[in-house]
């Protein structure tokens, strides 16, 4: 039996259902479309979330690295000072007890029978040291007939102890404001000894000094060793 020709109504109806379908179809595509759109959205939102939090953070890094920076230099500059000033002080307090020294040492010369002691002492050692059969006696002007009766006898006893002889005569030409003591020049003036109280004053601190400060202040922890 041959189909009919589709009617008016009914291709209306064909038509509607096709419409219908396509509709259906577009609104599928369309969610998809959009759930799709949406996923990327959130992906591409996160990253940029992340990018930027990344950035703000290593922004703080560096303002935190920054601040640390800045309080470790003030740190280290009130420590040096802090150090500086310690340093400064003990200091001051070492050139105190070196002077308090010198005034004691001013006031054994003033011990006519010690001071005659220690004159004849330093006059045989230089002895010892020059073994020149000449010498000079270099004095403060008020110790010249000291230094000359020291001399004297210390003639003698470098005699006994070498077997040589040995001449000098006295020069008054040591600075007066030395604490006192003795200098000794060979016969050309080219060999020259300090026995001067201000030298041995000085050698003492020299020596003693790293003694001296590790009573006054206690051990340095810095140090490995003293010399």
């Amino acid at each position: 039996m041959a189909s009919r020709p589709l009617n008016d109504d009914e291709v209306l109806s064909e038509m509607n259902k096709m419409v219908a379908f396509i509709k259906q179809e577009a609104m599928e595509k369309a969610r998809e479309i959009k759930v799709k759109a949406d996923e990327e959205f959130a992906i591409e939102k996160a990253k940029l979330v992340k990018q930027e939090q990344q950035a703000i953070d290593a922004q703080y890094e560096k303002k935190r690295k920054g601040v640390e920076t800045a309080q470790k230099i003030a740190q280290s500059n009130l420590t040096n000072k802090s150090r500086l000033r310690i340093l400064h002080k003990r200091e001051e307090q070492l050139q105190e007890l070196f002077a308090a020294a010198r005034e004691e040492i001013s006031k054994f010369a003033q011990d006519d029978g010690r001071y005659s002691q220690f004159l004849e002492g330093a006059v045989l050692q230089g002895y010892l040291q020059l073994m020149e059969p000449k010498v000079t006696l270099i004095a403060r002007p008020a110790d010249v007939e000291l230094v000359r009766e020291a001399g004297t006898a210390a003639t003698e006893t470098y005699r006994q102890l070498s077997g040589q002889q040995v001449s000098f005569d006295v020069s008054g030409t040591l600075e007066e404001n030395s604490a006192g003591g003795i200098k000794l020049a060979n016969g050309n003036k080219r060999i020259t000894i300090d026995n001067t109280l201000d030298e041995r004053l000085r050698l003492l601190e020299d020596k003693m000094l790293p003694e001296i400060r590790a009573d006054l202040f206690g051990p340095n922890l810095n140090r490995k060793f003293y010399t």
